[in-house]
C-alpha cells in the first residue's frame, strides 16, 4: 500500500501545478469558444475530475476497499484515456488547416457546426460511460471479471449507453475527415478573404521559411 500511497502523492503534485499553468495561460491570453478551445477545456476538466479521484485513492485506508475495483477503472480512464483523447482531438482541430490547402495555398477549414456537435456528444458520452464506475467501484465491483452480480446492473447499463453515445460522436469526426479531405475543393469551406498574415500557419511555412510575407503580431507591430 505505502508504493501505490508514495506514488500517487508523487504524480498528484507536478499535475496540480500543470493544472493552474494551463488555467494560468488562459486566464491570460485571448480566449476564442471555437472546437479546439472546447477540446482544451473539456480536457482539463475531465483531468481534474480524474486527478480529484487520484487523492481518494492515495489514502491508504481507502485503497484497501476501492483497489482493484471499477473505482479505478473509472480513474485511469478519466485522467489517461479521455484526458489524452481530448488533447489530441484539441491539436487536430487546430492544426485541422495543415493538413489540407488550396492550390494558392488557402487553408481548407473543417465544418465548425459539426465539430461543435462531435465535441458535444463525445464529452456527453465519455461522462455517462465512465462516471458510473465510480459508483460501481464504491459498491464493491471488482475489474477484470467476465460478468458481474445482477446488483450492479442499473450502473453497467448506463455506462453500456454512454459507450454508444460516445461510437456516435466518432461518425461526426469520420464526417469532417471524409467530406472535407475527399470532397473537391471547390466544394470546401475554405477562406477566400482572409488576412493570410493572421495565420500562425502561414507565418509557420512562409515567413521564417522565406522571410518574405510580413508578419503582424499585434497592432503597430510586426516581422519582415
Amino acid at each position: 500500500r505505502a508504493y501505490f500511497t508514495a506514488a500517487t502523492m508523487i504524480i498528484a503534485v507536478p499535475t496540480g501545478i500543470k493544472i493552474f499553468s494551463w488555467l494560468a495561460t488562459l486566464w491570460g491570453g485571448y480566449i476564442r469558444i471555437k472546437t479546439p478551445m472546447l477540446f482544451v477545456l473539456g480536457f482539463l476538466i475531465l483531468f481534474t475530475l480524474g486527478g480529484l479521484t487520484g487523492i481518494v485513492l492515495a489514502n491508504s485506508g481507502l485503497d484497501i476497499a476501492l483497489h482493484d475495483t471499477y473505482y479505478v477503472v473509472a480513474h485511469f480512464h478519466y485522467v489517461l484515456s479521455m484526458g489524452a483523447v481530448f488533447g489530441l482531438f484539441a491539436a487536430f482541430y487546430y492544426w485541422f488547416s495543415f493538413f489540407k490547402t488550396t492550390s494558392t495555398n488557402v487553408p481548407v477549414q473543417y465544418y465548425e457546426n459539426v465539430g461543435v456537435i462531435h465535441f458535444w456528444v463525445t464529452f456527453i458520452g465519455v461522462n455517462i460511460t465512465f462516471f458510473p464506475m465510480h459508483f460501481l467501484g464504491l459498491a464493491g465491483m471488482p475489474r477484470r471479471i467476465p460478468d458481474y452480480a445482477d446488483s450492479f446492473y442499473l450502473w453497467n447499463s448506463v455506462a453500456s449507453y454512454g459507450s454508444l453515445l460516445t461510437f456516435v460522436g466518432l461518425f461526426y469526426l469520420f464526417y469532417i475527415l471524409t467530406v472535407t479531405i475527399t470532397r473537391p475543393i471547390s466544394h470546401n469551406i475554405i477562406f477566400e478573404n482572409f488576412r493570410k498574415d493572421e495565420f500562425i500557419e502561414y507565418y509557420y511555412r512562409y515567413v521564417l521559411g522565406e522571410k518574405k510575407v510580413p508578419f503582424n503580431f499585434g497592432p503597430g507591430q510586426s516581422f519582415g
